[in-house]
């Protein structure tokens, strides 16, 4: 599909036909992402999604993602190099 680049204030944006929002699940809000220089949308997710499947497949293993037992998935590099522990 093509589609004009518009001016809106001082930004510039395009027209997106509201038949093709509704059947990806668009909102009023969308998660704009810039990836390999290709703009990304995608609907917002609602806070917590996914987190119900996550615990009850935590629980099936036995496995805590929260417990202190493993902090290795938990520490990044700030953690590693530049934080006094």
């Amino acid at each position: 599909m093509k589609a004009k680049i518009v001016k809106i204030g001082n930004s510039r944006g395009i027209r997106i036909p509201k038949s093709m929002l509704d059947r990806i699940g668009f909102g009023k809000e969308a998660e704009v992402e810039l990836r390999d220089g290709e703009i990304v949308l995608q609907p917002m997710r609602k806070g917590r999604e996914g987190w119900a499947e996550a615990f009850r497949k935590a629980a099936e293993t036995n496995e805590d993602p929260l417990s202190n037992s493993s902090e290795s998935w938990i520490r990044n590099e700030f953690d590693e190099q530049e934080w006094e522990w």
